[in-house]
């Protein structure tokens, strides 16, 4: 039985690989220290920031004193 090929409109890995070329630009030149910092403010901005927000206060309330 011959296989038929599906064309895609979305190419889920290609669009992994360019997103991550994107931020290896914009950090290659970061210290560690910066890019932690620029991680902590794309997440602080991006669609996910509320969550983010209340993992941390999350995480601050539960530490031991």
């Amino acid at each position: 039985m011959p296989q038929t090929k599906i064309k895609k409109k979305f190419d889920c890995l290609e669009f992994k690989r360019r997103a991550q070329m994107e931020i290896y630009e914009e950090i290659r030149r970061l210290s560690p220290p910066q890019q932690i910092e620029y991680f902590n403010r794309e997440a602080a901005r991006g669609p996910l920031s509320g969550w983010w927000r209340a993992i941390r206060r999350a995480s601050v309330s539960n530490r031991p004193d």
